[in-house]
């Protein structure tokens, strides 16, 4: 039997795991990594052409509900984007399998496997693989621009006129807004419309580095700097050379860190942990915060000097409450780009959503929206999407008062959620988020009894 030309790497803290892994795989494809520390996945990334990683969720005994995995997951994707993840765990839930498909895994493996069904997996995970690749060279051919919402706001207006003015330039850049105002997008349209667009761009979360991981993430490490150092590594700065280097919620950073990155904004080098020599850095840098950076400096919690090296140009994002005219038309924009993702067509909205849509209080604003369209889609029938669907009904915040012009959309939601479930109450109220002697309220309320 003729073996399959791709590289698969197996990562659990299991030997027994890993080795069962690899004498089954290594009959079928050409070559087996394994490795039981998840921190040495972004090496191994960086020395081979991995087609697909084979990830358990759980590294640590006590913790079972897959965060680590899902941690990970993310890293991979950002590093080796055509590289295709699937999840295993023993412990496998539902919920989690969802959030790590949505985030980019190709499929979720319990533990212990069926033999044929593993085999299977990765071999469609290995040709899926492929074609990622093939599509991301079409798409670097294809020089068509990414698309991008502006809305017709004037505080969105102003953001994006900003943010086109300093792309053309190198000063750095520091975005503030809410949670979910879309920070990373206004960070990659920067990088889109600078000279820097075909060198990489490098996205670090820095609220989710722990103060150990710091410096060798960004920094990188050299062979034998510390007791897992098995090979000279680059961090996110050099793996940004020539591009774009995006440090979002910057404001996390505790404040004996913000010493180290400030030499190195600074003296434009970064120096390698376990080495001594600076390398010089062609970085342009983009920072974020949700934070109230400037009165972190009152405060003394964030350094000024560091302020003013990420700030030479700011640009602040306006949450959904601030352009309530966009929210409709952005729901829309939302719909086709998930559509599209998932290579579906013709899908839309029932006509009473838009007023649904405009006095939901999207208090995780685009992020949020996001969100709601994209399981809204998953869930629906027919390409159309119902209030129900995007679950943007909070009854507890609808006043009690017939006059009220929310009134008559609840009296509509209920009818429809009763009819769904033939009438029962317990699933009715469920899918409502209500009590069963709340329904029972509303039901008198309007008159549904039958």
């Amino acid at each position: 039997m003729r073996k399959k030309q791709a590289q698969i790497l197996i990562v659990d803290d299991q030997e027994e795991i890993l080795f069962s892994a690899k004498m089954i795989l290594k009959k079928h494809f050409e070559t087996i990594f394994t490795e039981n520390n998840p921190k040495k996945i972004i090496s191994i990334l960086a020395e081979n052409e991995i087609n697909v990683v084979l990830l358990d969720m759980n590294y640590r005994i006590g913790f079972e509900d897959g965060r680590e995995g899902i941690h990970w997951l993310k890293e991979i994707k950002t590093l080796s984007p055509n590289t295709v993840v699937i999840l295993m765990t023993a412990f496998g839930k539902i919920e989690t399998a969802v959030e790590s498909i949505k985030i980019g895994a190709f499929d979720y493996v319990l533990k212990p496997w069926h033999n044929e069904k593993l085999l299977e997996t990765i071999d469609k995970a290995v040709t899926e693989g492929r074609k990622n690749i093939k599509k991301t060279t079409a798409e670097k051919e294809d020089k068509t621009e990414k698309k991008y919402f502006v809305g017709s706001s004037a505080k969105i207006k102003q953001a994006y006129s900003i943010a086109e003015k300093v792309a053309r330039t190198d000063a750095n850049v520091l975005i503030l807004g809410e949670n979910g105002t879309g920070k990373y997008v206004f960070a990659e349209f920067i990088h889109q419309h600078s000279e820097r667009k075909n060198q990489p761009f490098v996205h670090v979360d820095l609220g989710s580095l722990s103060d150990n991981l710091f410096e060798s993430e960004l920094f990188g490490y050299a062979k034998g700097a510390f007791t897992d150092a098995k090979i000279d590594t680059p961090g996110r700065f050099e793996n940004a050379s020539n591009g774009t280097i995006f440090l979002d919620e910057i404001g996390n950073i505790p404040l004996h860190l913000q010493a180290k990155l400030l030499h190195v904004l600074q003296t434009k080098t970064v120096t390698r942990l376990g080495e001594s020599k600076p390398r010089p850095l062609n970085v342009r840098v983009i920072a974020a915060t949700n934070s109230d950076i400037k009165t972190e400096v009152k405060n003394k919690t964030f350094r000024e000097d560091l302020l003013y090296r990420i700030n030479t140009m700011e640009i602040n994002l306006p949450s959904l409450r601030e352009r309530k005219d966009d929210i409709v038309p952005m729901a829309n924009f939302i719909l086709e780009q998930i559509a599209e993702k998932y290579n579906q067509e013709n899908w839309s909205f029932e006509e009473n959503v838009a007023s649904y849509l405009e006095r939901y209080p999207w208090k995780g604003n685009v992020r949020e929206m996001e969100n709601k369209i994209e399981r809204a889609l998953i869930l629906a029938e027919n390409n159309t999407i119902s209030v129900l669907d995007l679950d943007i009904l909070d009854f507890e915040e609808i006043q009690e008062n017939d006059e009220n012009p929310l009134s008559e959309m609840e009296k509509g939601a209920i009818e429809k959620a009763l009819f769904k479930h033939n009438g029962n109450i317990s699933k009715t109220a469920e899918e409502l988020g209500l009590s069963r002697a709340a329904l029972y309220r509303r039901i008198e309320k309007y008159d549904l009894k039958n």
